[in-house]
């Protein structure tokens, strides 16, 4: 029998590094959309050699989905924009997806519960799942995975690390002046 070997019609990735007030971030695209957002360390970041070519300032121009993801990045830390609008193409199950798209319903400077998230896309049983999913958010900030805590108030755990998620619901607070917990 005659093997014929798989096509992949996946498109190339691409990354590109920046700093930020929490760490630097690096940036994957598909060259469509942004499918990662990681902090340095990030636990469940994708190994190096998967998120593609390294794209450099000199060649922004080339890769617009970095430039508005850069530029509204840089326009949150600064306390001037609450929402994102770049393109995105997380890779999930639909489980994960549901639980994404509930998390980009919690308001700036606001904070939801695992279980409040469970009970928002109709699974209120769920919660620990949830936190699995939330723990699997490949676009963080812009997917705000950090505005997730317990049902008790804690801040529990977080991909990009305990410090870096209570920094960013400061950031947000300090804009809102709101109490977060």
């Amino acid at each position: 029998m005659l093997r014929l070997p798989v096509q992949r019609f996946d498109l190339q990735r691409f990354h590109y590094d920046m700093d930020s007030p929490v760490d630097a971030l690096t940036l994957v695209s598909d060259g469509r959309a942004l499918i990662g957002l990681y902090f340095v360390e990030h636990r469940h970041a994708p190994p190096a050699d998967d998120r593609g070519a390294r794209v450099g300032d000199n060649d922004l121009a080339d890769h617009p989905i970095f430039v508005t993801a850069r530029d509204q990045l840089d326009e949150y830390f600064a306390g001037q924009r609450r929402d994102f609008d770049v393109a995105l193409n997380p890779h999930g199950t639909a489980f994960q997806h549901r639980v994404w798209a509930a998390l980009r319903t919690i308001d700036f400077g606001q904070t939801a519960s695992y279980g409040q998230i469970a009970a928002a896309i109709d699974s209120p049983s769920a919660s620990r799942a949830v936190g699995a999913a939330n723990g699997r958010n490949p676009i963080s900030i812009i997917v705000p995975c950090h505005r997730v805590i317990g049902g008790n108030g804690s801040l529990t755990g977080y991909g990009g690390g305990a410090p870096r998620k209570q920094a960013l619901l400061d950031l947000e607070r300090s804009v809102t002046g709101a109490s977060l917990f």
